[in-house]
Parts: structure tokens; sequence; C-alpha cells
């Protein structure tokens, strides 16, 4: 684990007083990130659930070394992603990368199976459950890859509204934007996102 603590180091500088961030909601240390644009309050954010992290990364890869490798590529696109949009729940966004991440880790490695269940007789509705969700995983894999090619707006708009699941009024207070244009950035990011991933791929908009 010595080297997930020395990478979070790098963006946790030890000169800063940080005594009372044990105490600090999530919610808290996002609102200092945002605030300040500053990787201490990441880097405590990290820390806080790099042990789940990587028992998530475990629980997939079933390979210490693959796993720690995983846990951070993680990180590295959580640097990456957080500052461009607005995240409320830290944890369980996190969580979702996490997993994304690892199954598209095992499909480019050829390793993706469905799990064993006790009745093998036939394709059982956990089973297919299960495949609308693998399938949902990959959709959201997929959109997550090309999402940086749409413009700034609409890059904004579309992870809010599918990944954070943010109604049209919640997109609109977040951003500045009026009802109508958040409607129209959802509207043509998805229209791009088709020309990206393929229509039938496409998030479907309700």
């Amino acid at each position: 684990m010595d080297f997930i603590f020395v990478f979070i180091s790098l963006i946790k500088p030890r000169k800063l007083n940080l005594r009372n961030s044990s105490q600090m909601s999530d919610h808290d240390l996002l609102e200092h990130f945002y605030r300040d644009q500053d990787n201490k309050w990441l880097g405590i954010l990290l820390s806080r659930y790099t042990m789940m992290i990587l028992g998530v990364c475990m629980k997939y890869m079933k390979n210490e070394e693959d796993a720690k490798d995983c846990v951070q590529q993680v990180f590295l696109k959580i640097i990456r992603e957080l500052p461009k949009y607005r995240v409320d729940y830290f944890k369980s966004w996190m969580y979702m990368i996490a997993k994304n991440h690892c199954l598209m880790e095992l499909r480019d490695k050829g390793k993706f199976t469905a799990p064993l269940t006790e009745n093998m007789g036939g394709l059982t509705e956990e089973t297919e459950d299960k495949s609308l969700m693998w399938e949902k995983d990959q959709l959201i894999k997929k959109m997550m890859e090309v999402i940086d090619s749409l413009n700034t707006e609409q890059a904004a708009c579309i992870r809010l509204f599918y990944l954070e699941k943010k109604s049209y009024q919640e997109i609109s207070d977040l951003t500045g934007y009026s009802l109508q244009q958040v409607k129209s950035h959802i509207q043509n990011g998805k229209r791009n996102l088709k020309l990206m991933i393929g229509p039938h791929q496409a998030p479907h908009h309700k």
C-alpha cells in the first residue's frame, strides 16, 4: 500500500496544516476543493477512501498487483475529471469510476465472464439483470471515454444529466445556463455522442 500513499502525498503537501481535516465531511472537503482549486483537499478525500477503492479493484481484478495498478489509474482519472464538473456525492462517484475502470480493464484483457450462480440450468432473471447492468456499464465507459471531445457546455450538461442524474433545474442552478440552454446542450451533446459511439449505444433522452 505504500505506493498509494506516496502517490497521494504528491497532491497533498505535508507543509499544510490539515489537522482538522478528519472532522470535515466529504461535502466540506469538496467545497474547499472547488473554491480553492487546491489538490490538498482532494488528497484528503483520496486517502479517506483508498482502502475502499482497493477493495473494489481487488473484487474485480482478483490480483493484488493488477488491483494496485487500477487504484493508481482511478486516482489519476479522478484528479483529471473532478475539476471539470461538480460532484455532490464523492464516495459513490468514486466507486463508479473505480468499477467502470476495472470492467474496462477486464474487457480489454478478454477476461470478463458472467459470475457463476447456483442455478446454471438456463438464463435466469438475475443473469439477465447482470447482463443489462454490464451493457449499461459499457455505455457509461464509452461515454466517459469520448465525452471530452464535446464542447465545454455540452460535456458539462451531459455529465450532470446522465452521470450525476441531475434534473434540468439542478443543472441550470449549477452551471448558470438557462433551462432552454441546458436542454439544447444535452440534445446537441447526445447527437454528437451518437456520431462518436453509435446511434444504438448513445443514451436515451428522457
